[in-house]
């Protein structure tokens, strides 16, 4: 198996390269996943692409993500962003896999209201095994979205169209959140699990003395020791606590920052270098940020 990574520039290449009919329009198609056939020879290949793509498969999906594989038992929609890598790791045979994949350029929503906002669906940032699991109705209701679009796809290209489909995407990626939140809501007792894996692995880091010699610990960190993306995990932590992963990092530093300022005659850079902070003038603006008090003026409360 080759370690080279394939890349897929455009959607006329993506029909190309998969042995589809050339597309009806330039920068987005839908796919027909049950009229997909992958033969032995895709196993395994890594590729990339430049294009937002969704899908919504059922169950016998085999994918290869990053380092993890993933056999879904049920229909779920999973979100890919440009440049993402993925691979297959079994073959598909035509009408195995039942479902559709949808593909788009950025060029297509690039002067529209989704383009400005395309970002804040974090999801398209999610691992795979953090996909939207959902009922027949939320089913129903996404699939007649994707209907839509492909009916404009298929029927006209005119000075409507960019518009029309670009609002009707946007649609679906409103619900797509709507249903996301309530996933989150419906694993309550998992997500609790990881706010106390979450915490408890901050603690660790503390009373390790690394904040000292790594520094402030990032997202990923935390990320990978739980095994969720960073973006999932500040998603998880932000709808069950209302503060976004980095707000905890923040919020624990400052506890600790207030125990160290009123327990110790360290200076206010020592306490700095101490919480991880190499520069003690983002230390201090963090503090008043948090407290609305300098590092100073909170030790002279004491």
């Amino acid at each position: 198996m080759s370690e080279e990574i394939l890349r897929i520039r455009s959607i006329s290449q993506l029909h190309e390269v998969c042995g589809f009919d050339k597309p009806t329009h330039p920068l987005i198609s839908i796919v027909d996943v049950s009229q997909w056939e992958i033969g032995e020879e895709w196993i395994g290949v890594k590729t990339t692409h430049d294009l937002y793509s969704i899908a919504l498969k059922d169950r016998g999906c085999g994918l290869q993500y990053g380092r993890n594989s993933y056999d879904f038992d049920e229909g779920v929609l999973i979100f890919t962003a440009p440049s993402q890598v993925v691979s297959l790791d079994k073959p598909q045979k035509l009408n195995e896999v039942q479902g559709w994949m949808l593909f788009f350029h950025p060029d297509l929503i690039r002067s529209t209201a989704l383009g400005q906002r395309i970002d804040g669906y974090k999801f398209f940032s999610y691992d795979v095994h953090e996909a939207l699991h959902l009922s027949d109705t939320e089913q129903n209701t996404i699939t007649e979205c994707i209907n839509l679009i492909k009916n404009e796809i298929k029927e006209r290209i005119d000075n409507h169209s960019q518009i029309v489909i670009s609002s009707t995407l946007e649609l679906l990626l409103n619900y797509s959140s709507r249903y996301y939140e309530r996933q989150f809501n419906t694993r309550s007792a998992q997500n609790s699990d990881t706010i106390s894996m979450f915490t408890a692995i901050l603690k660790t880091y503390y009373k390790e003395g690394k904040l000292s010699t790594d520094g402030v610990p990032s997202i990923d960190y935390f990320a990978e020791k739980v095994h969720l993306s960073p973006n999932y995990l500040s998603d998880l932590l932000k709808k069950e606590t209302g503060y976004s992963a980095k707000d905890h990092i923040h919020n624990f530093i400052v506890e600790k920052a207030k125990t160290l300022l009123w327990s110790t005659t360290d200076s206010i850079s020592g306490v700095a270098y101490t919480l991880g902070f190499n520069y003690p003038h983002y230390f201090s603006r963090l503090f008043k940020s948090k407290t609305g008090m300098t590092p100073q003026e909170y030790r002279q409360l004491n």
